[in-house]
């Protein structure tokens, strides 16, 4: 394990006003987005879709690193340059979702267990001489009756851990993804306990497994009430719960945490992330975002229209937001200069 190479990646990756854009949908997924707007879903239309946004001019001040699908990362630029190459001269570093999906886990009826450990250190190594440095694994938590069971926690804070050691073995920093999912009734003091939960459950499989903590970033939801939970809590009880759950599970030596979006809207996600940066005591990990739909919902929208530049324009803008509440300079007047 390089472990110095692993702490440069990690520490760049939540570098000052950056954070990582979440681009690793599934070909499926993706498929399902572009004709939700109309476009016809292929390799081709993924390609331009992606190419199109990688070739914003300065998005690399607004973010680190591309999360990537593995499709993606075979792709080229219109240029002939591959994608991975394409980011790295930005000094944006490639990244690479290695899980193969969250499955039925057996004998417990909807709740799920993500796969793909089987092969991972074969396929770590290819991604690493494809250009990838850091890689992501996301583990599915549902909110409800009876769940999350103990089962369903400890089997997937077991794979996080074990995918996390591999790639570290490989050289990649792991982003280490327990998304508590928003979806259900539950209140927001539910969600801050389950997410309690596969915090401590996760990092003490880290520790098990002798991962590298100063070399890999977590990447957790917020503490939000269940979408269709009749009490929604403010703002900043967001931030406020969600930083006291952090501080109380999650080490201190850990560089970075990169916050999921996790369905919130585009300005909800900035808002909460900017509040946490806006506080009076010093976190000591980075707080940052690995935003997906956050930054990239409206531009989807807009680049189906046909209209390429302006696509480009609304993806640096929401990175430019989500950069100022990296130091809590954002703000809702912002929004629309």
């Amino acid at each position: 394990m390089d472990t110095q190479l692993l702490e440069k990646t990690a520490s760049e990756l939540v570098a000052a006003g950056k954070g990582i854009l979440a681009a690793d949908e599934s070909n499926g997924t993706m498929s399902n987005r572009l004709e939700a707007v109309g476009i016809s879903a292929s390799p081709e239309t993924r390609n331009a879709y992606r190419a199109n946004l990688f070739s914003a001019n300065g998005y690399e001040k607004f973010i680190s690193g591309v999360i990537l699908f593995d499709e993606t990362i075979r792709q080229k630029m219109p240029d002939g340059r591959s994608i991975p190459d394409a980011l790295t001269s930005l000094g944006v570093y490639p990244g690479i979702k290695v899980d193969t999906g969250a499955k039925n886990l057996a004998n417990h009826e909807g709740e799920k267990i993500t796969e793909g450990l089987d092969g991972l250190r074969e396929r770590c190594k290819e991604y690493f001489s494809m250009g990838a440095r850091f890689a992501k694994w996301r583990a599915v938590i549902e909110i409800g009756d009876g769940k999350p069971s103990e089962a369903c926690i400890s089997t997937n804070a077991h794979a996080l851990a074990r995918y996390a050691s591999i790639c570290q073995e490989q050289g990649l920093v792991p982003i280490i993804e327990p998304e508590v999912l928003m979806a259900g009734i539950h209140d927001a003091e539910t969600c801050y306990e389950v997410t309690s939960s596969i915090l401590q459950a996760t990092f003490e499989q880290c520790r098990i497994q002798g991962v590298h903590i100063p070399g890999a970033l977590l990447k957790p939801n917020m503490i939000i009430a269940g979408n269709s939970c009749s009490e929604q809590i403010s703002r900043e009880k967001v931030a406020q719960m969600t930083v006291d759950c952090l501080t109380e599970q999650v080490p201190n030596d850990l560089p970075g945490i990169v916050f999921l979006s996790g369905g919130q809207s585009d300005e909800d996600a900035t808002a909460h992330l900017n509040l946490m940066n806006s506080m009076t005591i010093n976190h000591p990990w980075q707080l940052s975002y690995s935003f997906g739909r956050a930054l990239l919902a409206n531009a989807l929208k807009t680049w189906a229209t046909g209209d390429n530049e302006g696509s480009r324009s609304v993806f640096l803008h929401r990175s430019k937001m989500n950069s100022l509440a990296r130091t809590g300079d954002w703000s809702s007047e912002l929004e629309n200069k």
